[in-house]
């Protein structure tokens, strides 16, 4: 009892139904144990997720991907997934793989990113907000970079995505950026993090997230504008 009530060890669900049976509370035993259920499923540590490799880590996103019918996605240091140019994502899987240790299955990984963007063609919606830092981070170097904004601009024309810059210079009083995040529909939340990645489905957390993504949106600039800011980091890079 001293290990679970000083948080050393969780309980199992043995422990729960035993205590809810001595105190005298056994209505409350379903309840908390969907709650233990739920805390244990929220969080992933990034090697568990990808202990067989990068590609069966993006293939295991494909479903919830298709299912969503509307992303909601901001980011702070790096251009999202949805639309990200190939060379860009090949920097960045190269980079995780090397720094995790993990097993060499970029290219294929590649291949499975690249097929999952399809869902930007189509009638699903994408409201993207990016950082302007998030133009200027050499992610691959500066040719790589180069090519991924001019891809970025190609494809913040089509129908499906509307793309907000928060630029250098925005008021941040209301809110400072945060972690990078996903949110699709209003069913989940993905949040990303150095170690691993949050899942979150309550309500009341999803609703948090959707309030910080309005006030984000709010401080970006979109059209015309968001492709002076891009224009503006190709041509710091000499293209």
């Amino acid at each position: 009892m001293s290990k679970l009530e000083h948080a050393v060890t969780a309980p199992s669900v043995e422990d729960i139904r035993t205590w809810c049976a001595l105190c005298g509370a056994d209505d409350r035993a379903s309840d908390l144990i969907a709650s233990l259920v739920a805390a244990d499923t929220m969080w992933t540590e990034w090697r568990r997720l990808e202990r067989t490799g990068l590609r069966q880590a993006n293939k295991s996103v494909v479903p919830l991907w298709e299912a969503t019918r509307w992303f909601r996605i901001y980011s702070s240091c790096l251009i999202p997934g949805p639309v990200q140019h190939e060379g860009y994502i090949r920097a960045l899987l190269t980079a995780t793989k090397n720094r995790r240790g993990l097993t060499d299955d970029v290219e294929e990984t590649v291949a499975v990113r690249v097929a999952k963007q399809k869902v930007v063609h189509g009638d699903r919606r994408f409201a993207i907000v990016v950082e302007e830092s998030a133009l200027r981070y050499r992610i691959g170097g500066a040719r790589v970079l180069a090519d991924q904004l001019r891809h970025l601009l190609e494809v913040m024309s089509l129908p499906s995505i509307s793309l907000g810059v928060v630029p250098l210079n925005a008021d941040r009083t209301r809110l400072r950026p945060t972690e990078m995040f996903f949110m699709f529909d209003e069913k989940q939340v993905s949040a990303e993090f150095v170690s691993g990645w949050l899942r979150i489905t309550a309500p009341g957390e999803i609703a948090l997230y959707a309030q910080a993504f309005q006030l984000l949106t709010s401080m970006a600039v979109h059209g015309d504008a968001a492709r002076s800011l891009i224009l503006a980091s190709l041509e710091a890079l000499g293209d």
